[in-house]
């Protein structure tokens, strides 16, 4: 079958199917395009000309679409997939944050990006960037280390193998994340006889892989000798759709479960075992359980350092860990004793055999203590006012004194704390919540309450600021028929909102509920926290005589910005108001944005949890000081892996 490269391509990935637990369906969905000199006349060429089954989507920023390509993945379990292609050169890099964020969170995204010319002859085209001691690199090898698979073509016959090695990646749950085939732009229009047999249904199947003898002999024994364990639900749980099993393990045998990030809503947080969020985003009530445990149970988790408070939450002397994960890498962190399965799969097969031995933990009243006592702390956060917070040990004399220039410029006195648990209230129980960075991923993992599953989207592997929009919008994809809610900040805000654009384009309704604190709030508080001023990260005018980033509060109308767009907007500066926009927005058919003025220093912290930053070990300042040998200290109670 004489084809070009790019139309080999496409005629490929409308081949590919996805069978789970007996159910097929196609994996791709779509491509998302920013078309450019580098792929306009080969990819676009044949996505014109016979596109096949695939949608084509049009990006408005290339990390930004490729941000909603691994939000509609993650967010339907990876059971269908859009890919994404650019042109050569900036169009390829502006890709490269996206890549990063789908491998560190293990999602799959098939990028491709346009290539200089494999032969050389126009060097340099536009765009390319010369490297005198290497005439072969391109802008494209800064995906190799933030790719889990990476290939050039350089001649049209390679496609095959490197497309089946693609889908090989693309389809291992383990081992998954960003796949980057380079695509030249001149070899992407040159023509070959590919064989019929490339082009035949190619059908993936989801491996659950279960677990063999002799892991789940290691697991029941330490089990069994263990009275407090404790379960970590990490995404892999979500992924491997795990939600019964996990729970049905935990109440056979009375063991506390604990969320990850990626972990959240995968039960109801309603649930009596589910005690919430773990870590430096965790809750007091999750993070007490952690210290006493002596045995910590990762499912589906990476043990990343917030999950696990830089190594130094597990406190008991005598604490072990088990995972049980897909992949081999993530279940052997913490010298665990390691279950290499399926989540769901393993979860079955362990408490098959752990029944036998009727084991049961020696919780009694701990687990449903706790979280009455969590509830009250909760029940107070909804409600404080800008005259109750004391819930943040960062508030200094610079910003006792600031508050009420920021009460008077941005015309609020509402805490985050408090908007948080009124969208909580107000929204519907289907609606599914997206973030990613800034202060609002640690608020959302304490307080906010799941009540119906997979309805919490947090990209915390990653923590990528601007993903939020972006990923509603891929979210909004997965699921067209729930409402979907962008949680960001003004920061985040401004790195990425393009694809606001995108969404009323193609008629998918998102709702950005933008938090202007007038900063980067969350970094704030990480420097004057660890003995700094408030340097640079609060949004201020150059002031004339200091020279410095401490002048007026820069105030943002962010409603306008996306009205320009089309949407819908309001601006908040009350509970009343919030209330009002959030029953309005609702109600319409296009995407909406709601500004809302919130003060600085009014989200969580803390609840018994360290994080191990970098900090000065010489400074002039006695408070910087300090905060060395406070995290000097800290260190030294940390384990060792």
């Amino acid at each position: 079958m004489r084809l070009t490269t790019a139309q080999a391509l496409i005629k490929f990935l409308n081949q590919q199917y996805i069978e789970i637990d007996g159910k097929e369906q196609k994996l791709f969905k779509g491509i998302f395009t920013i078309f450019g000199h580098g792929n306009v006349l080969g990819i676009g060429q044949a996505l014109e000309e016979d596109s096949g089954d695939l949608e084509v989507y049009q990006g408005r920023n290339e990390q930004g679409m490729a941000h909603a390509a691994t939000a509609f993945a993650k967010q339907n379990n990876h059971k269908q997939l859009i890919a994404c292609t650019t042109s050569v050169g900036p169009g390829s890099a502006n890709m490269v944050t996206a890549a990063a964020t789908a491998t560190a969170n293990n999602i799959p995204l098939l990028l491709l990006p346009g290539d200089i010319f494999a032969s050389r002859q126009p060097d340099p085209v536009l765009q390319q960037i010369e490297q005198p001691h290497d005439a072969s690199i391109s802008t494209n090898d800064v995906f190799r280390p933030v790719s889990k698979y990476w290939d050039r073509i350089t001649r049209p016959e390679q496609l095959m193998s490197a497309m089946i090695n693609a889908m090989r990646v693309l389809t291992n749950q383990g081992e998954t994340g960003a796949v980057t085939i380079s695509l030249p732009q001149d070899v992407q229009g040159e023509a070959y006889d590919y064989p019929d047999i490339f082009f035949k249904k190619r059908l993936h199947r989801f491996n659950r892989r279960r677990p063999v003898d002799y892991e789940l002999m290691e697991a029941v024994e330490l089990i069994t000798n263990k009275k407090k364990p404790l379960i970590i639900c990490g995404g892999g749980v979500r992924i491997s759709e795990a939600a019964s099993a996990i729970s049905e393990f935990a109440e056979n045998f009375n063991i506390p479960i604990v969320e990850t990030q990626a972990g959240k809503s995968v039960l109801p947080s309603t649930h009596l075992l589910n005690v919430g969020g773990i870590g430096v985003t965790g809750n007091k009530a999750a993070n007490e359980l952690a210290k006493v445990a002596d045995l910590i149970i990762g499912v589906g988790t990476r043990f990343t350092d917030f999950t696990t408070s830089s190594k130094h939450l597990f406190q008991n002397e005598q604490v072990d860990f088990l995972t049980i994960n897909i992949s081999d890498y993530h279940a052997g962190k913490l010298d665990a004793t390691k279950i290499i399965a399926d989540a769901k799969a393993g979860l079955i097969d362990l408490q098959e055999q752990l029944m036998l031995s009727n084991y049961r933990s020696a919780y009694n009243e701990e687990i449903s203590n706790v979280k009455a006592d969590w509830q009250v702390e909760l029940n107070r956060l909804y409600e404080a006012d800008f005259d109750e917070i004391d819930f943040q040990p960062e508030v200094s004399g610079h910003f006792e004194k600031e508050l009420n220039e920021y009460k008077a410029v941005l015309g609020t006195s509402l805490t985050q704390t408090s908007v948080i648990g009124k969208i909580n209230e107000t929204i519907d129980e289907e609606a599914i919540i997206v973030g990613a960075a800034g202060s609002l991923p640690g608020d959302l993992q304490r307080m906010w309450v799941s009540k119906m599953p997979n309805t919490y989207h947090m990209e915390y592997g990653y923590s990528c600021m601007g993903y939020e929009i972006s990923g509603a919008l891929g979210v909004k994809m997965a699921e067209p028929n729930k409402e979907v809610y962008a949680m960001v900040g003004d920061g985040s805000y401004m790195m990425l909102h393009s694809e606001i654009m995108t969404s009323i384009q193609e008629n998918k309704k998102i709702n950005v509920l933008l938090f202007d604190n007038a900063g980067f709030g969350c970094i704030n508080n990480l420097q004057m926290g660890n003995g700094m001023g408030s340097f640079a990260t609060e949004f201020r005018q150059r002031n004339k005589d200091t020279r410095q980033l401490n002048g007026t509060i820069l105030s943002v109308d962010y409603a306008q910005s996306a009205a320009a767009y089309g949407a819908v907007t309001y601006s908040v500066r009350t509970l009343e108001e919030l209330t009002v926009a959030l029953e309005d927005a609702k109600k319409q058919s296009v995407s909406t944005l709601i500004d809302i003025k919130v003060l600085p220093k009014t989200m969580t912290s803390g609840y018994g949890a360290w994080w191990h930053v970098g900090v000065s070990e010489i400074s002039k300042q006695d408070q910087i000081n300090i905060a060395y040998e406070d995290k000097e200290n800290q260190l030294r109670a940390a384990r060792k892996y």
